[in-house]
């Protein structure tokens, strides 16, 4: 794994540094406004990492107190698809970070919405279809790791339960890649911070009440079903365009701007 991420950044900054790429290195002088427009988003951007791996670390556990090792391994391997998902709708959401700013730099709000939306209609059909397929047919997934019949009823019992939610968690994680790409991620933190304490907090509780892992993968599908709903609700109703705006007007950004309209110009509508 080392040696095949060090090749791939070792071509890409060959890549950069033979002129090919649109950016190239050249020497220059750190500036802190550089840095703190980075990490304005990069810095921030990193809570949502942890908190899913929160989720699924907190849950983990909660089921391995409850429930023992077995458990363990199903709610495990279930939950690994869930990780699964992330990569897939990055490919999506590259993309939609360098597109949605472009467009909202540029002052085409309308654009811009319609951008993030595709994009977010495009992950919500792959992910769910995944969730729905492995809802349905868990030992699939769950059969490449393993046959133990207490792992198989647990790992099954929790796609059954989340699978049919995995739609609304790939439409919140698009639209939480649109929103860097706005500069506006509040709203997606929010939501992330909703879902930890649902899924963690409501989670512990009704586990600990009733000592069912069922109710806790209930607490983890409403958890998502929140999510994907608040962020999508959150952009909807226009939270990227309220109180000051990271990259201002076009008339602030007429290079920005002239850019895209000269690229719209060319066809690239």
């Amino acid at each position: 794994m080392l040696a095949i991420n060090a090749a791939g950044a070792a071509f890409l900054a060959w890549y950069v540094a033979s002129g090919r790429n649109l950016a190239r290195f050249r020497r220059t002088r750190l500036r802190w406004t550089f840095f703190r427009d980075i990490l304005s988003v990069g810095a921030v951007a990193t809570i949502s990492t942890v908190q899913t791996n929160v989720v699924v670390l907190s849950t983990t556990a909660m089921v391995g107190a409850f429930q023992g090792p077995d458990a363990v391994a199903g709610y495990g391997t279930g939950a690994r698809l869930e990780y699964l998902l992330i990569p897939l709708v990055f490919g999506l959401g590259a993309p939609l970070v360098a597109l949605v700013g472009t467009n909202v730099g540029a002052g085409n709000r309308t654009r811009a919405l319609r951008i993030a939306f595709t994009g977010g209609a495009i992950a919500f059909v792959m992910t769910e279809a995944i969730g729905l397929v492995s809802a349905f047919h868990p030992r699939a997934w769950l059969g490449l790791f393993g046959h133990d019949p207490a792992m198989l009823a647990t790992g099954s019992a929790y796609l059954a339960a989340i699978g049919p939610f995995y739609g609304f968690f790939g439409l919140g994680l698009a639209l939480y890649f649109a929103s860097q790409g706005a500069g506006k991620l509040a709203w997606p933190l929010l939501a992330g911070f909703l879902r930890m304490l649902i899924a963690v907090g409501g989670g512990y509780f009704v586990l600990r009440l009733t000592g069912s892992p069922a109710w806790l993968f209930g607490a983890l599908a409403a958890g998502m079903l929140l999510y994907g709903i608040m962020v999508t609700a959150a952009v909807a109703s226009g939270a990227w365009f309220r109180g000051p705006q990271r990259y201002g007007g076009a008339a602030k950004n007429s290079r920005r701007a002239s850019y895209v309209s000269s690229g719209a110009s060319s066809g690239m509508k």
